[in-house]
């Protein structure tokens, strides 16, 4: 198994890095956000992998961290739901917010990832709610200490943004959060108090 790449990389697509390690050159399938946040080519990188055997052939998937590779392989695990799909949730959403939609149990949210509808994402949430109790949310919680509360409510504001609620809808539902939580637990307690009916 190829669990990780650090080499140079030689170019980049829209969907794929090529990185050269030690003279030969891998293609690499990444998301959007991966891609976006990779330097020039020429540069040196480092991304976890993923390699996905199949009849007609090898695929590698790229992730800058581990959360995402975590996550890339629980939702490939679900039903319906293949690589291409997986890597637009992990554009769509930091791991931590799709963490906590998962666990909010927030159908419209996870709708939002391009290519889910209604039944896939109820299907995302059915089976994996119960696997991220059992462990895979660890993996989100930040080894530093935790930081300011302010930060962290910062932070789970411009997630709340990005997924498309309100200004007001994001300061309504942090109101009365937890001093000092992480913004993974931050984004769960917004989302709870939104409710998918008020999903944008």
């Amino acid at each position: 198994m190829i669990a990780f790449l650090k080499g140079v990389l030689a170019a980049k697509t829209t969907a794929i890095a090529y990185i050269e390690v030690r003279g030969i050159g891998y293609a690499v399938h990444m998301s959007q956000a991966g891609l976006s946040k990779l330097p020039e080519a020429g540069a040196a990188v480092e991304v976890h992998t993923f390699l996905q055997v199949r009849d007609d052939g090898l695929s590698l998937f790229g992730f800058l961290t581990l959360e995402e590779k975590a996550l890339f392989e629980r939702l490939i695990g679900v039903g319906g739901v293949g690589p291409k799909v997986a890597l637009a949730a992990l554009s769509a959403f930091s791991p931590a917010a799709l963490v906590a939609a998962v666990q909010a149990q927030d159908v419209a949210a996870v709708q939002r990832i391009p290519g889910v509808g209604k039944k896939t994402a109820s299907r995302i949430i059915l089976e994996l709610k119960g696997s991220f109790d059992e462990g895979l949310a660890s993996l989100f919680d930040e080894a530093a200490p935790v930081v300011a509360s302010a930060a962290n409510l910062q932070g789970t504001r411009e997630a709340l943004l990005s997924m498309g609620f309100t200004s007001e809808e994001a300061d309504v539902a942090l109101k009365g959060a937890p001093e000092g939580a992480a913004e993974s637990v931050l984004l769960q307690y917004a989302l709870k108090r939104l409710g998918s009916s008020s999903a944008r």
